[in-house]
């Protein structure tokens, strides 16, 4: 017989179960469930890309604007949950923020297939953008937990394949389910995918013992950093690298809001095999090149992702041809390929263990600024001209983020490490 324990004793917490990351390897079952997790839910996201600018200038009759308006209602939602993202993730776990975020996102995508004007569709791209800011924080940071200290911007590389390819084969979905009328049930199928999302994290490990706490790294960063003021809600290390990446959304942004409507304005009809293209440019750069962001260092990769992103925004706006947004798309891909990993790797080896959530958190936050500020000014601007000189505006803030990252970030005079000049 088992004696029953006495009820006035209390018990011990129940402790998340805790995996310990491997130091010498990085492609482990945990990093695969949740590169799976992550590729699911921006399938959702990506639905939504051309979904939505087609339902407002469509359907809702919202124009130019409106759509910008939507882009900086997402983002706006996702920068303001951002300062307790972080602090949730060390509390709760990754896996749990992750798990809420893909409800969250869930319940937008389904509210939005039942409205009928604009303001209705706007709340509920709050959700959207709650949803997509807990989904990339949790899964952002456990890559980065799982991730050994040198081979950080390759785990990002590796991880960001999911996202941008989820970004670019949503868009290729959502145009063959939509068929141009058919907005309700194309809702609902992204719905579906934020809920696959969720269904995977389950499978990843709620706590990890990172590489960085198992060595004696003598690059590793210890000790406090000022949190005062400001700093209790922005991470200071996250700054002037989120900035650049910020810069390099806007570029992106006015890709993805325009290109939807203008590709059908020069005759190519649907604007899913752009994106197509966009994201298996990215996906193989990625994958065949992973090591190349730390072989090359931030400042050339960097600059040769915004490079590529202003250059591609130009050929759209100067050549209205279905040719020149083939190649477009391309340069818009490559540019993908390199402006994310290198900027990651470089805030998250700045800060400690303790830190590494609330800097990714803080990173992480700057593709909503970019996309909310570019959503409002290309958007503004392609409202009061047309929208090729909506993608010349965003391919001025990619120009300006060369300059920013050049004399700010990685400047040759001060570099952080080794390659941080290169």
């Amino acid at each position: 017989m088992i004696d029953e324990p006495d009820s006035a004793v209390p018990r011990a917490p129940r402790r998340a179960r805790v995996y310990v990351a491997p130091t010498d390897r990085l492609i482990t079952r945990p990093f695969v469930v949740v590169t799976l997790s992550a590729f699911a839910f921006f399938m959702y996201i990506g639905t939504l890309l051309p979904l939505v600018p087609l339902y407002i200038e469509g359907p809702l009759g919202g124009g130019e604007f409106g759509v910008g308006v939507n882009a900086a209602v997402f983002a706006i939602a996702a920068i303001a949950a951002r300062p307790v993202l972080g602090r949730l993730a060390d509390r709760y776990g990754r896996r749990s923020i992750m798990i809420g975020g893909a409800l969250i996102a869930a319940a937008g995508g389904f509210g939005m297939s039942q409205v009928d004007a604009l303001g209705p569709l706007l709340a509920f791209r709050v959700f959207t953008g709650i949803g997509e800011a807990a989904m990339f924080v949790g899964a952002a940071t456990l890559i980065a937990d799982l991730s050994p200290r040198e081979r950080r911007a390759e785990g990002a590389s590796y991880f960001s394949v999911a996202v941008f390819t989820g970004l670019g084969v949503g868009p290729v979905f959502g145009e063959w389910l939509l068929d141009d009328v058919e907005f309700e049930r194309t809702f609902v199928a992204a719905g579906c995918f934020a809920l696959i999302a969720g269904a995977i994290a389950l499978l990843a490990p709620a706590r990890v013992v990172s590489p960085d706490s198992q060595t004696d790294d003598p690059n590793a960063v210890t000790g406090d950093v000022d949190r005062s003021g400001w700093r209790r809600y922005v991470h200071p290390s996250a700054v002037l690298p989120g900035i650049v990446l910020a810069l390099g959304i806007g570029g992106l942004t006015s890709f993805f809001l325009f290109v939807p409507d203008y590709s059908r304005e020069v005759g190519l009809g649907s604007s899913g095999g752009l994106f197509f293209v966009y994201s298996v440019v990215s996906a193989l750069i990625r994958v065949f090149g992973a090591t190349l962001p730390e072989r090359l260092g931030p400042r050339r990769a960097v600059t040769m992702a915004l490079s590529f992103f202003a250059v591609g925004l130009v050929l759209v706006a100067a050549v209205p041809t279905p040719a020149a947004l083939w190649v477009g798309a391309a340069l818009v891909g490559l540019g993908a390929a390199f402006n994310y990993p290198s900027l990651m790797a470089l805030t998250v080896n700045r800060v400690s263990d303790a830190d590494r959530a609330s800097a990714i958190s803080s990173f992480t936050m700057f593709f909503e600024i970019g996309s909310a500020f570019s959503g409002l000014f290309v958007g503004a601007i392609a409202q009061l001209a047309d929208e090729r000189l909506g993608f010349v505006a965003g391919a001025v803030m990619c120009v300006i983020g060369i300059i920013v990252l050049r004399t700010k970030v990685v400047p040759l005079v001060a570099p952080l490490t080794a390659n941080a000049t290169a």
